[in-house]
């Protein structure tokens, strides 16, 4: 464990197996599918920014457009910013330091948990589409925030790992979003080309 890495069972350790030990004792009606939304919901995020764009081109807004092609690329970056936060604090899973019965298989040695990819992921996915397009956001952002608990409930992650991976999502995914703003003029441009395709449906 490196020096700079949190204490995981100081912080929220009690916390973590409180809602670890309600999952186990949880009907397979609702374990289920928070545990198949933890290994899978990620796609539903893919499918927003997809439907985001073809939204934003049916608009015909260069700004728009601008930051829905962008989005795919901020939530890459948010996705590489918040893995090299792990590489420097490299905490252990929970489920490795506190020897807990969870859900989910413990993830092997060295697949750290500060902060949580999954959360980072899906928060950035919702910041971009939060200014993008306010309809799928109403979609995105309680897609999110139960990405995130349900990263704990399966026992991959801390509580504390998944706010840290929420707010790393949040905030590189609105900065760098505003930014593609600055990209409208080149969408102007591409809908005189041959890739006018990817910036209006006309």
């Amino acid at each position: 464990m490196s020096p700079l890495a949190l204490d995981g069972p100081a912080v929220d350790g009690s916390l973590y197996t409180w809602i670890t030990g309600l999952a186990r004792r949880a009907p397979a009606w609702l374990d289920g599918p928070l545990g198949d939304w933890s290994g899978y919901g990620l796609a539903l995020f893919a499918l927003l920014m997809t439907a985001a764009w073809w939204r934003a081109r049916a608009a015909a807004d260069p700004a728009r457009t601008a930051m829905a092609l962008a989005a795919p690329l901020v939530v890459v970056v948010a996705f590489l910013a918040d893995t090299a936060v792990k590489s420097v604090f490299r905490e252990q899973r929970p489920c490795r330091t506190l020897h807990t019965v969870t859900l989910e298989a413990c993830p092997p040695p060295g697949d750290w948990s500060f902060p949580s990819n999954h959360a980072a992921i899906a928060a950035a996915t919702a910041a971009a589409l939060w200014m993008t397009d306010r309809r799928l956001a109403a979609i995105a952002v309680p897609a999110a925030l139960l990405m995130a608990f349900s990263r704990v409930w399966v026992g991959a992650h801390y509580p504390h790992d998944v706010v840290l991976g929420l707010a790393v999502g949040a905030v590189i995914g609105g900065l760098l979003t505003r930014r593609a703003r600055r990209a409208a003029p080149l969408v102007r441009r591409l809908d005189g080309t041959a890739l006018r395709l990817l910036v209006t449906s006309r």
